[in-house]
């Protein structure tokens, strides 16, 4: 990736996120530049998912901020002060965000295509035709093309994973963001699903992934962020953090999942 001295596409800058009262980041900061890959390892429970659903807004954070293009996600400036924005101001900002889950989190009663045009018609207000032109082109784009007309119980989960990727994408977003997208796949499924973030990877896409795959995070990444109990313990590049860790914490992680 070519740095430039351009201010971050995505700025995290002292994010704290309490659930019941337990602190669950402890002042997380990092910057996202366009065109970056960045992938986010640890342990189970470390906040790793949380952080991605504070950045789409998913969850309310409660300390610091987070800004895309130098627009601070959440709130706006009115009468010298922070006004929360409101569910509709908040889905403006998400637009530009796409996040595939865990689950797939598809409709089980719609096709791969239908599942694909809905969220364009309702969110985007396309067209049906404007929105099943945009289906097809990204359903191509993850290798189903062929099968649009299929419901999620006749796909393997690969392939639900992959037309939630194309769901996500057909929303043309800026910055995606992946959560453990392999992590509720047979292992012969992987790759698939693998093969096309690398794909969106090498196009230039901004992402951020939370994986357990360190292999691919040692291929893929520009920047690795290791968190460990909310905390961010060492960032840098994949051949420091996970070729070269420096603290122990990220030794003993590597160990176990390499």
């Amino acid at each position: 990736m070519n740095v430039t001295n351009e201010l971050p596409l995505i700025r995290v800058s002292n994010v704290r996120k309490l659930f019941h009262g337990v602190e669950v980041l402890k002042g997380i900061s990092l910057d996202v530049r366009a065109g970056e890959k960045v992938f986010v390892i640890g342990p189970s429970g470390s906040g790793k998912s949380t952080l991605l659903r504070c950045i789409n807004q998913l969850e309310e954070i409660d300390g610091g901020c987070i800004e895309i293009k130098g627009e601070r996600l959440g709130f706006r400036h009115a009468g010298g002060r922070w006004v929360r924005l409101d569910d509709k101001e908040i889905r403006r900002q998400r637009a530009g965000i796409g996040m595939v889950f865990q689950r797939f989190n598809l409709f089980g009663h719609l096709t791969a295509r239908e599942n694909i045009v809905l969220a364009q018609r309702k969110v985007l207000g396309r067209t049906k035709k404007e929105a099943v032109e945009s289906a097809y082109r990204q359903l191509k784009r993850v290798g189903l093309a062929d099968r649009g007309h299929s419901y999620p119980a006749e796909l393997s989960g690969g392939q639900q994973q992959r037309v939630a990727i194309a769901r996500a994408l057909a929303m043309d977003p800026e910055i995606m963001l992946f959560d453990e997208p392999t992590s509720s796949l047979d292992p012969e499924l992987v790759n698939e699903v693998l093969d096309v973030i690398g794909k969106l990877a090498s196009s230039g896409m901004t992402i951020i992934i939370v994986s357990h795959e360190i292999g691919f995070a040692k291929r893929a990444a520009d920047t690795v962020y290791m968190l460990v109990e909310g905390s961010i313990v060492e960032s840098g590049p994949p051949g420091q953090v996970i070729g070269n860790p420096q603290q122990e914490r990220t030794r003993a992680f590597i160990s176990q999942v390499m």
